[in-house]
């Protein structure tokens, strides 16, 4: 993106674009927030959809604020189907959409887990990966649409800054923020695994 913001040529592009979905969105004012709240619901479920390439749509259609509001819901939303998916379907279903870090985190994380154990797990991973293990463990639903609105909402309000700041080519800002977030998830993806480990049980002296 900030290859595109900085490129005359791309960017003029871009803007058309972006002028047409405003117009089509006008149109169908309802429509188009449900749709984009969909996407946002289903890159909350699936890894290979992501709704940060429609923000830059959002945020021109609809400015940062009610952008964020709908890809916050968005996201909720999504996470709440992949819990259900988790707990409804069960091992079979979470074996296709996220076995290698099914069997990493089943035994570490239960139904039991502490409450700010499962916010770090959250903010770690790919947001899909806790809806669908805390569904299967049966850890608590409505504890778990909590860590998923408050985990969510910070991304959803720096998400938006982004696609503002690409819109406006502010590069710069635009840089510095997607590398706070790296910085941030990096973080968070350390601090889970230091709980991780502090929390498994020793393993015992081998017999001599």
């Amino acid at each position: 993106m900030a290859a595109i913001a900085t490129s005359d040529a791309a960017y003029d592009l871009l803007m058309r674009l972006l002028a047409v979905t405003e117009r089509v969105i006008a149109a169908n004012p309802l429509a188009g927030a449900a749709l984009f709240t969909l996407f946002a619901a289903l890159s909350g479920m699936l890894a290979f959809f992501s709704s940060a390439v429609i923000v830059p749509v959002a945020v021109n259609a609809w400015g940062p604020t009610r952008s964020a509001a709908l890809l916050w819901i968005g996201w909720v939303l999504g996470g709440a189907c992949a819990y259900a998916i988790g707990r409804v379907l069960g091992r079979p279903m979470v074996n296709r959409l996220a076995r290698d870090k099914l069997a990493r985190y089943e035994q570490k994380i239960g139904r039991e887990a502490p409450f700010g154990l499962v916010v770090l797990f959250q903010l770690a991973l790919p947001s899909e990966v806790p809806g669908y293990i805390l569904g299967l463990v049966r850890y608590s639903f409505l504890r778990y649409i909590i860590v998923v609105a408050l985990g969510e909402l910070p991304y959803a309000i720096g998400t938006v800054i982004l696609g503002d700041s690409f819109l406006n080519r502010r590069v710069l800002p635009f840089i510095g923020l997607a590398a706070l977030a790296a910085l941030f998830s990096t973080w968070a993806y350390s601090r889970l695994h230091q709980r991780l480990e502090a929390k498994a049980p020793a393993l015992p002296p081998e017999a001599a």
